[in-house]
């Protein structure tokens, strides 16, 4: 089988992060346990995550020429990923995540975007016209929608299938939801761009299916502890994908390894549902271990989880 393709635009961040016992109340001080520095942001974790799960993997980002940005580059490059098109921002700090995990793996985040938000459509359309041939397209919203827009508008015209996580939660137009084969969203991001409650399971059915209403080929709702829903947009019938049992250690980025386990498997030939459990898979695997991009699960590591080893 040829090795999969897939173009990532998206961020990337330092991220910061302080092991606490309980995440701190507003102006609460609370005395936290280790602090680390590591590599992150959903754009360059989604890139990893498919790159150890066997993609070839192409990222267009912007850093900046800073410490933390000759770090994010070194790293993506030690795990194979093309990043002849993250640019170097003179102007702009590179992005950081300020991260804070609680004794049960919860976690809270604040980020400072940097050079994440000077990337812009020109950048874009510049890298597509090198990257070859694309099979999938894969993008969080840590970039300016602009730059989203053009990324979709430029894969539907190559064929490309077109993969959108909509985080950090926010509107978006139906001419960019109409270029979107498979709409990976939690439940506060399907809130918040279908303006409906998520509150029951048939409120969840009813926002995924307005989802579909608003253009989106297909859903694949996240659903943390619970697993995923599968909306599809042919026969417009649901599947649940239950959970994998692990123990939660670190949540941090967890829906990032869900995407790009999806987009792996799905560039492999996968249905809709088959892809959407080996995506389960990757993410639980994920939240067993610290950090963003560090607890990225090999591809071995999952093929186990499936077998029950």
């Amino acid at each position: 089988m040829p090795q999969t393709h897939i173009a990532v635009v998206g961020s990337l961040n330092m991220d910061l992060v302080v092991q606490v016992p309980v995440i701190p109340a507003p102006g609460e001080t609370v005395l936290g346990n280790n602090f680390a520095t590591i590599p992150g942001g959903k754009g360059a974790n989604q890139a990893v995550a498919a790159a150890r799960l066997g993609a070839k993997v192409s990222l267009i980002g912007r850093v900046g020429a800073d410490a933390f940005g000759e770090q994010l580059l070194a790293n993506a490059r030690a795990e194979g990923i093309n990043v002849d098109h993250v640019g170097v921002d003179e102007m702009a700090a590179s992005g950081i995540a300020m991260i804070t995990v609680d004794a049960a793996g919860q976690n809270s985040i604040a980020v400072a975007s940097g050079a994440n938000y000077c990337l812009m459509a020109v950048h874009v359309r510049r890298a597509w016209e090198q990257l070859g041939p694309v099979d999938l397209l894969v993008m969080p919203l840590e970039t300016p929608l602009e730059t989203i827009e053009t990324a979709v508008s430029l894969a539907n015209q190559a064929g490309a299938k077109v993969i959108l996580n909509p985080a950090p939660a926010q509107p978006l137009p139906a001419h960019i939801l109409a270029g979107v084969d498979v709409l990976v969203p939690n439940e506060a991001e399907t809130a918040q761009l279908t303006g409906l409650p998520v509150e029951t399971p048939a409120d969840t059915q009813q926002a995924a299916r307005r989802l579909l209403e608003l253009g989106v080929g297909n859903v694949v709702l996240t659903l943390g502890s619970r697993g995923a829903l599968v909306l599809d947009g042919e026969s417009g019938g649901f599947t649940a994908v239950p959970p994998y049992p692990v123990t939660v250690v670190d949540t941090t980025a967890a829906g990032d390894a869900f995407v790009a386990g999806l987009a792996v498997a799905l560039g492999e030939g996968q249905p809709l549902v088959a892809a959407a459990q080996f995506a389960n898979a990757v993410g639980a695997l994920a939240v067993t271990k610290q950090g963003a991009q560090p607890s990225m699960p090999r591809r071995a590591e999952v093929e186990n989880l499936l077998k029950g080893d």
